[in-house]
């Protein structure tokens, strides 16, 4: 009797922790969609406005989405609302323009096999505890898949180099996603609605990146394919894909989010391979591989 209830207790658990990764999941799908769609922008768009532009509208959008759950955040709790905005707002700016120097896969790679890396330092760092082995493996893992296949193409290619400042530039915006993702963690699991949380961080953020767009011009914004990248970034990539991931992070951890999004390097790499005809070698793709297998690893329940 008591083994029966412990498998019950234990397919809930791992039912309640699905529910928390299917959603990050697929909005990973979502996000896997940005670089790619970025590099459709009219010839001659600046990188940082592509990404401000999307991040204008659909971070409207997740704010007024929002406003229907009433936020009463604390005094030290808005300061922290602050600081998630400007993390926010300094993604786009870093991430795009990393982008238009290295490439969707490697950009892509780099920012998002930095982020679970950044997020469990800083998780550690503000007393949330120490990550698990498992998370710790697991990562390990799609960091050394992540390597493999940003470095695929430049092993296979002597006359390809690495731009340094471009994956600095990523780097950073891998910085950025962690701190805003651990700071909406925080607030999320304090009970303020993941909606809102998500909704006022975008929304604040929108208004911050309002005059890189503005200083760069909307004349892209009014041809059909700039409106159509644009209007992909912000309902797609932003709007839905954080509603998502609002929604997982009540109910998985931060660092197991920020490492089930390194599903998106593959996506952007996949997507670049189809759409932008960007060419992966063997290297890369058993790179895709241990990616693979470090999330499955990640999301399967464990043996007893």
């Amino acid at each position: 009797m008591s083994n029966r209830t412990t498998s019950r207790a234990a397919a809930r658990a791992h039912f309640t922790s699905w529910r928390g990764s299917a959603p990050i999941l697929i909005a990973s799908v979502c996000w896997g969609t940005t670089g790619t769609a970025a590099s459709l922008a009219p010839a001659g768009t600046p990188a940082a406005a592509i990404g401000s532009a999307g991040l204008v509208l659909g971070g409207s959008l997740l704010y007024l989405a929002g406003r229907g759950n009433r936020l009463r955040p604390s005094m030290s709790e808005r300061w922290l609302l602050v600081l998630g905005a400007c993390a926010v707002a300094g993604y786009p700016v870093t991430f795009y323009p990393a982008v238009a120097r290295t490439g969707v896969a490697v950009a892509t790679v780099v920012a998002l096999g930095s982020a679970p890396v950044f997020a469990g330092l800083l998780a550690w760092l503000t007393g949330r505890g120490r990550p698990g082995r498992r998370w710790c493996l697991a990562t390990l893992l799609a960091v050394i898949g992540c390597t493999l296949l940003v470095l695929g193409p430049q092993l296979g290619d002597s006359a390809t180099s690495i731009d340094l400042l471009g994956v600095a530039l990523a780097t950073a915006g891998g910085l950025t996603y962690a701190v805003y993702s651990l700071i909406g963690s925080t607030l999320i699991v304090r009970d303020h609605p993941s909606n809102t949380v998500m909704g006022t961080m975008f929304g604040l953020a929108a208004v911050l990146v309002l005059p890189v767009v503005l200083t760069a011009g909307t004349g892209w914004l009014a041809t059909p394919r700039g409106a159509a990248v644009a209007l992909h970034l912000a309902v797609v990539t932003t709007f839905l894909a954080y509603r998502l991931f609002g929604y997982g992070l009540r109910r998985a951890s931060v660092e197991t989010a920020t490492t089930l999004t390194l599903v998106e390097p593959a996506v952007a790499a996949m997507l670049g391979v189809i759409v932008v005809g960007e060419r992966l070698p063997l290297t890369s793709w058993a790179g895709m591989l241990i990616l693979a297998g470090a999330l499955a690893l990640l999301t399967l329940p464990a043996r007893r």
